[in-house]
């Protein structure tokens, strides 16, 4: 059957995205008369003209429901805890990067890390790739431990030797680096071009002196970032004072604020359902809410190897055929790469995502258990749940907490629900009078933050008759290093978050808000009306 593509990679990068909400939402409110963005009326902004769209390097997935674990197959030597337990499940729309990262784009953040913090050696060690990862007793692997991370010859290979806690860490470092380029870039914030001096050598600085503290999303929407470009979001509060000169006519300015819709949301790592859900890629196989054809791999049909003419018998992804063939005949390789190969090689699924099975396994969000999805929610499964608030330095004010590195510090949630406030003044009272110690006893005594063993059967064994704990995370995908049964999306192993392996790498996910349809183009649907213009009488 002819193989039908609802989505190409070439729009999928390009094309700008409406939100069900209508451009044509009306300036007044339908509730109240008043009109928005007017100083006259309070001043009170809503953008009427929100358009979405996926950050830097991320691919649309619509979401859907699918099978969990639907495309397993029975092997020998397969267990319980290779695959899930098969259940409907529903994956709500999101964002995924289109490859794995690369080594050039783990060097891109060492990089910032030694420019940033010259003086701090124990980061840049820290976020350094356990290149030892290459090493075996038994093989000569030395020429990898060397030149693999750094040579250009492996720029655009995935990166490896990264721990599950050092992905986490590159997608907050990356979450900010968007956003700062975004404010900057557009003006909101002091061009990159005027902080460095007009982008000449030796040339004075523009405008504003450069930050002494690297950006932070959260502290910058808390209005602890006190940098306006040209272009700053106007303040039209009618007790809004007078800005600087900073965009040539000294108007009251603001920071961007999250309702303005502006700003990306965190980049992240993909939960396992959203993962497994993006390797299948059935959207390509679906037509009016049939599926025609079901995936044993993230490509059509029982094989590993291309049926097309022009690639007829090349293998489409890059693992290991058998015990000792990890690329073929010299002189006809097949897959081509006896490690990793460059993180655009062969065909991308029918979500435009390259490598989703094979060239390394991949890290995703979740905690391991065996039997997870015996007890998961069917919409948007995940297991690792720790529940954290930002701490709050001044409680009137709301100003939070930051570490050296301007993030904020985040404590253990200790309330399922919102707190009246006197319930918040009378926390904060008794948290400052407490001792470091006493204050950690009673977060563990009163915190409901930690859900990882949430409806776990077996959560009084973990971690004590089992190497399975809460610090296990699941990996999935198949790597240059599997035998082709790890490449069904199904199937599922674990690693400890504080360890690495020459043959786990990873990708971000963003979550999509808003409406879950990407496209509407050619379909049946609902329109979706503005509000009516209020009249006075």
């Amino acid at each position: 059957m002819k193989q039908v593509y609802l989505y190409s990679f070439s729009i999928l990068m390009t094309i700008t995205l409406f939100t069900a909400c209508s451009s044509k939402k009306s300036g007044v409110s339908d509730k109240t008369g008043m009109a928005y963005n007017k100083k006259e009326y309070g001043g009170f902004q809503v953008n009427n003209k929100f358009k979405r769209g996926p950050g830097p390097g991320l691919v649309e997935i619509e979401g859907g429901v699918f099978v969990m674990s639907g495309s397993a197959i029975d092997a020998p030597g397969q267990e319980l805890g290779n695959y899930n337990q098969k259940r409907e499940t529903t994956v709500s729309s999101f964002y995924m990067d289109e490859t794995e990262v690369s080594n050039t784009n783990w060097l891109e953040y060492l990089d910032w890390i030694r420019r940033t913090y010259p003086d701090d050696h124990e980061y840049y060690y820290n976020e350094l790739p356990d290149t030892l990862v290459w090493r075996r007793p038994l093989s000569y692997n030395e020429p990898y431990v060397d030149n693999y991370l750094r040579h250009p010859a492996y720029a655009d290979y995935p990166v490896v030797g990264i721990t599950w806690e050092q992905a986490n860490r590159y997608c907050a470092w990356r979450t900010d680096r968007v956003n700062e380029t975004l404010l900057r870039e557009r003006g909101y914030m002091t061009s990159f071009k005027d902080l460095n001096g007009g982008g000449k050598p030796g040339a004075a600085v523009a405008s504003s002196p450069r930050p002494t503290e690297a950006f932070n999303t959260d502290v910058y929407l808390n209005g602890q970032y006190d940098d306006k470009g040209k272009k700053a979001m106007k303040d039209l509060s009618p007790n809004a004072k007078a800005g600087t000169a900073a965009n040539g006519k000294g108007l009251p300015t603001r920071n961007v604020r999250l309702e303005d819709g502006i700003l990306k949301q965190p980049y992240r790592l993909p939960t396992e359902a959203e993962w497994e859900y993006a390797a299948l890629g059935l959207i390509g196989n679906t037509q009016y809410e049939n599926i025609n054809a079901n995936k044993i791999y993230p490509w059509n049909g029982l094989g590993l190897s291309s049926a097309k003419k022009r690639t007829r018998g090349l293998i489409l992804a890059n693992f290991k055929r058998t015990k000792g063939d990890y690329m073929g005949v010299g002189g006809a390789l097949n897959d081509k790469g006896s490690i990793t190969s460059p993180v655009r090689s062969f065909t991308p699924n029918d979500f435009g995502l390259y490598n989703m099975a094979g060239n390394v396994n991949e890290w995703v969000a979740d905690v391991y258990r065996p039997t997870t999805f015996e007890a998961v929610d069917p919409l948007n499964p995940y297991r690792g749940n720790f529940y954290q608030d930002k701490k709050v330095m001044d409680p009137l004010t709301g100003k939070i907490s930051k570490d050296k590195y301007n993030n904020p510090v985040l404590v253990p949630a200790v309330n399922a629900k919102k707190q009246t406030w006197a319930e918040r003044q009378a926390a904060n009272t008794t948290a400052a009078a407490l001792d470091s110690t006493a204050k950690a006893k009673a977060a563990s005594a009163t915190s409901y933050a930690d859900q990882r063993g949430y409806r776990d059967r077996e959560n009084g064994l973990y971690g004590e008759t089992t190497l399975v704990n809460n610090k296990s995370r699941v990996y999935k995908g198949g790597s240059w290093n599997d035998q082709a049964i790890w490449l069904n999306p199904a199937t599922r192993r674990f690693l400890q978050q504080d360890e690495s392996s020459a043959d786990i790498g990873f990708r971000c996910a963003m979550t999509m808000l808003g409406a879950s349809e990407i496209s509407t183009a050619g379909k049946p649907e609902f329109k979706v009306k503005p509000a009516k213009k209020f009249k006075s009488r």
